[in-house]
């Protein structure tokens, strides 16, 4: 689950990440009341939308007056905000973060992920701040500063220095760069995050080190421990099918391609997708409908699919083990019913009572192929959407 940069400062703050004023808007008129709250020559208008890139877009403007906020407010809230990790679509941009302005001398790169080539956090440091840390680290590795945090003990003082000195920071700026960067991990660590970003982390004319910006990324898993962090997860920036998916305990991906698979199993699943790609096909999903799905879910599944006007087939592709192929068969038969199916359906089954499945899907008079194999069912759903 991913949060916005706002809701991102507002926890940072409480483990001791400085950060600067802002006030979250959602009106025009709101925004031009936070700049005049505010009380400095200068603050900054960000959109709120769950994706990168969107001071490039567009999304953060420099304002010197409440009159100047409330026109890029205008501008900006209720519009799509394309950045190039939106996709063209865009993002509608329902919220505003007004914040105070700050005198820039530096700007560097700090984040806490999970690296599980080594079983633990990991935090990455780098003296360049504001840029792809990607392309940071295709041409310039040697610019990247990492360090393992010790999953009982966190990160010893000797790390923080280590860190503040890569990044440059001496005297008065290294203690404080030690005290954000420790903070950071705490949150991160004590928050069952799966990423904790701050980029750009930097440092003022005047000497401050703070974070400019704040990304943070939950593990779903764990947020049962965390209502507080649950309660700012906001639906409208989720696509509504993996939020439909989610209630009935169904993993599922949405994806830009036409044929809609339905597989029980991550690894299958991803095997099927590529498949259907070696078959010149584009898969418009991935959907885990996992080892114990019962006929009610295999519906929901089959229901979840189609609401994907980009589907043009339906490619189900079962193991049955735990969950038996008769019972897939069953669901799948009802989910075609009940949707009105309309689009070509190639089941692939095997495994626990395959014979029995066959039989079912064989004489429930749907219109629908099968098959033996995963190659020849991407054959059939490929040949048979063109």
């Amino acid at each position: 689950m991913n949060i916005h940069e706002y809701q991102a400062k507002q926890l940072l703050a409480k483990f001791g990440v400085p950060v600067s004023k802002g006030i979250p808007c959602k009106t025009v008129d709101e925004v031009g009341k936070a700049y005049t709250d505010l009380g400095v020559p200068l603050a900054v208008v960000k959109a709120q939308i769950h994706a990168g890139g969107r001071g490039k877009a567009g999304g953060v403007k420099l304002v010197r007056s409440a009159d100047e906020a409330k026109k890029v407010a205008q501008n900006l809230l209720g519009k799509p905000l394309v950045t190039h990790q939106t996709g063209p679509q865009g993002r509608i941009v329902k919220t505003l973060y007004v914040e105070a302005g700050s005198d820039i001398a530096r700007e560097m790169y700090l984040a806490v992920l999970m690296d599980r080539a080594v079983q633990a956090p990991v935090v990455i440091a780098a003296a360049e701040g504001g840029v792809e840390i990607e392309e940071l680290a295709a041409h310039k590795p040697q610019a990247i500063a990492r360090h393992r945090v010790h999953p009982v003990k966190g990160l010893m003082p000797f790390q923080a220095r280590a860190l503040c000195k890569h990044l440059g920071l001496v005297g008065e700026q290294a203690k404080a760069g030690a005290k954000l960067i420790g903070g950071l991990v705490r949150a991160f660590m004590e928050l069952d995050c799966s990423l904790a970003e701050i980029n750009p982390m930097i440092v003022t004319k005047q000497g401050e080190v703070k974070a400019l910006d704040a990304k943070m990324g939950f593990d779903d898993n764990a947020l049962f421990r965390h209502k507080e962090v649950a309660e700012l997860r906001d639906l409208n920036e989720e696509d509504p099918k993996e939020v439909e998916a989610k209630k009935f305990d169904l993993s599922y991906i949405a994806l830009s391609g036409n044929i809609g698979c339905m597989v029980n199993g991550a690894g299958l699943a991803m095997a099927t997708m590529d498949v259907i790609q070696q078959k010149g096909g584009m898969p418009a999903n991935f959907l885990d409908v996992g080892g114990g799905a019962n006929k009610e879910q295999v519906t929901d599944a089959f229901r979840i699919l189609l609401s994907d006007q980009n589907v043009k087939g339906i490619l189900v592709n079962i193991f049955g083990g735990i969950m038996k192929c008769d019972t897939i068969a069953e669901g799948v038969i009802a989910a075609a019913k009940e949707t009105h199916l309309s689009v070509p359906l190639v089941v692939r089954l095997e495994g626990t009572n395959v014979e029995l499945g066959r039989k079912l899907l064989q004489q429930s008079g749907l219109d629908l192929a099968t098959a033996a194999t995963l190659d020849e069912a991407a054959e059939k759903i490929v040949a048979a959407i063109r």
